[in-house]
C-alpha cells in the first residue's frame, strides 16, 4: 500500500490526497446505491461542507456516446445490464460510507464510481461488493466486479496482476493542525515546531528533511495523537492524508493543511486483459477532470475538511504501473 494505506492497513487502510480519507462495514455482499444523493453544501468554501456531492454534479456529468461503447466490449455489457459493479468499502469516511439513515454511499471513491457509471449507463447506478485489500485481484480476475474503487495503490507488482486506469488521486503525509491555528499552512512551517508522530510511521524519517530543527512528540495510536494535538501537546500531526482528513471529519476542532509532502498514488482497479477497458476509463478520467467535475467531487467530499481549494489532480499514467 503506502504511506497512504496508513491506516488503510490499520483501519483498513484510509487512503486520500489534497492532491489526495478510510475504511470496513463487513457486510461481504452487495450494497445497492442508486446515485439518489441528496442535495448538498458544494463543499469547501472555508470548510464546512458536510461531505456529500451536490446533485447537480451528477446531473451536469458527462456521458458516453454510442461511438464511445462498441458491441461487444465491457462498457456495452454495463450499459446492458443497466448498473455498475464496483469492490469498494462501506466503512471509508469521505471516501466510500454508507450513511446509515439514507443508505446511500458517500464519498469521494463512491462518487467517482458513480460517475463512471453515469458515463457508461447514462445514470448513475451502482452496486458495490464489499471487498478486502487481500482479494481485489482475485475479484477483478474472476471478473466478480468491474472495477475497484477502495485507494489501490498503483505499484509495478501489482500491475502484473491488474490494470490500473489513473491516477485519479494521490496522497501521501500531510499536516493537521487546530481548527483555530493561521500560523501553520504547511510543512515547510514546521521547521523548529514540536511536532506529534505516530511512533513506526513514515512522518518519523520524513520529518528531518522536510522540517529542518522539529521535535517529535511520538503516540502509539492515531487516537492518542489527535488527543495530544487538540490538547496543544504539540503544534502539528503529520501523518497520511487520508487518515488526517477523516480525523478532521470526526473532530471539528482540527482541520488539515497545505498538500501531501510525499506522494502515494491510486488507480481504479480493473481486469489485466481488457486494455479496452482501461482506455475507456482513462479517457473518461480525463474528460471530468479538464471539465472540473473531478475538482467538484474532491470539494464536496475531502474538501469538506481541508483548508484551501482543490489541488491539480494527478496526471494520468503518471504513475509507475499505470
Amino acid at each position: 500500500m503506502s504511506i497512504l494505506k496508513m491506516s488503510h492497513t490499520r483501519r483498513r487502510s484510509l487512503g486520500l490526497t489534497a492532491t489526495a480519507v478510510a475504511v470496513a462495514l463487513a457486510a461481504a455482499g452487495c450494497g445497492g446505491d442508486g446515485g439518489n444523493t441528496p442535495p448538498a453544501l458544494p463543499g469547501n468554501p472555508g470548510l464546512g461542507g458536510d461531505g456529500v456531492v451536490a446533485q447537480s454534479v451528477y446531473d451536469a456529468a458527462p456521458v458516453a456516446t454510442d461511438a464511445d461503447i462498441p458491441a461487444g466490449s465491457t462498457m456495452d455489457a454495463i450499459r446492458k445490464r443497466g448498473h455498475l459493479i464496483v469492490g469498494g468499502s462501506l466503512d471509508a469516511p469521505l471516501l466510500s460510507q454508507q450513511n446509515p439513515v439514507s443508505g446511500t454511499i458517500e464519498g469521494f471513491d463512491a462518487d467517482m464510481a458513480k460517475l463512471l457509471a453515469k458515463y457508461i449507463i447514462g445514470k448513475p447506478e451502482v452496486k458495490t461488493t464489499t471487498i478486502g485489500t487481500q482479494t481485489r485481484e482475485a475479484m477483478l480476475q474472476a471478473k466478480s466486479v468491474d472495477a475497484v474503487f477502495q485507494t489501490y495503490t498503483i505499484t509495478p507488482q501489482r500491475a502484473t496482476q491488474v490494470a490500473f486506469a489513473g491516477p485519479y488521486l494521490t496522497s501521501g503525509l500531510a499536516v493537521g493542525v487546530r481548527k483555530d491555528d493561521t500560523s501553520i499552512k504547511s510543512v515547510k512551517d514546521l521547521a523548529g515546531k514540536t511536532v506529534i508522530v505516530g511512533a513506526n510511521t513514515p512522518a518519523v524519517t520524513a520529518l528531518p528533511s522536510a522540517a529542518p530543527g522539529s521535535k517529535q512528540v511520538a503516540f502509539g495510536t492515531d487516537p492518542q495523537a489527535v488527543q495530544a494535538l487538540l490538547q496543544n501537546r504539540g503544534e502539528a500531526y503529520v501523518q497520511d492524508f487520508t487518515l488526517l482528513a477523516s480525523n478532521a471529519k470526526a473532530n471539528p476542532g482540527m482541520k488539515v493543511v497545505g498538500e501531501p509532502f510525499t506522494t502515494e498514488a491510486y488507480g481504479i482497479g480493473l481486469n489485466r486483459e481488457d486494455a479496452q477497458f482501461k482506455e475507456f476509463v482513462n479517457n473518461w478520467l480525463k474528460k471530468i477532470q479538464a471539465d472540473g467535475t473531478w475538482a467538484k467531487v474532491w470539494e464536496g467530499t475531502l474538501g469538506s475538511v481541508v483548508e484551501g481549494g482543490a489541488p491539480t489532480p494527478p496526471v494520468i499514467g503518471s504513475a509507475d504501473g499505470s
